[in-house]
């Protein structure tokens, strides 16, 4: 039993460390600058930022994809 808690422990500390490891690296090389811009990047110009243009089709009518 002691065994296994020391052992659970252990890799505790270890993906914990991982963890910060890896925050850490991102954070130093610029992983977290221009968050907005990436956020933006899936609308083209025919779609501008705030308004959805996506059509769903009427409820009841199959769409020609299902058929």
């Amino acid at each position: 039993m002691t065994f296994t808690l020391v052992a659970l422990f252990i890799v505790v500390v270890a993906f914990t460390a991982i963890a910060i490891g890896a925050f850490g690296w991102a954070a130093k090389t610029g992983q977290f600058h221009g968050l907005e811009a990436g956020a933006r990047s899936i609308f083209d110009t025919d779609e501008p930022i705030g308004r959805p243009t996506d059509h769903f089709p009427e409820r009841g009518r199959k769409s020609k994809a299902s058929v």
